[in-house]
């Protein structure tokens, strides 16, 4: 899944629901349930995501909506095998861009 948004140093909640085209809801949501996001609070109780957040709001994402994990299931595999998750969704990620560029090329040509 390619996610589109700009390099920023914190990122809204409307604009990583926007991104990920699901309900702001659900990344409350997430953010209670798994303790890997941590968002800044400002003043007002705005929540501010970084991007580490943002990636492991990918890894959630790849893990729950795509590949169908339950959110325990999911938590249990994030707590049991991080960085293999981790390198397994960029290996992914990287696949999938190259995949883009190439269908990019051919329909080019």
């Amino acid at each position: 899944m390619h996610i589109d948004l700009p390099e920023k140093r914190y990122y809204k909640i409307g604009e990583v629901a926007k991104a990920f085209s699901v309900n702001t809801s659900l990344i409350r949501f997430w953010e209670k349930e798994f303790d890997i996001i941590k968002p800044k609070k400002n003043a007002k109780g705005n929540r501010l995501f970084t991007p580490d957040d943002i990636s492991n709001f990918k890894l959630i994402y790849n893990l729950v909506k795509e590949r169908g994990f339950t959110l325990e299931g999911a938590k249990q595999k994030l707590k049991n095998n991080p960085e293999g998750i981790v390198n397994n969704h960029e290996i992914i990620s990287r696949l999938e861009s190259v995949k883009a560029e190439l269908i990019k090329i051919k329909n080019q040509l």
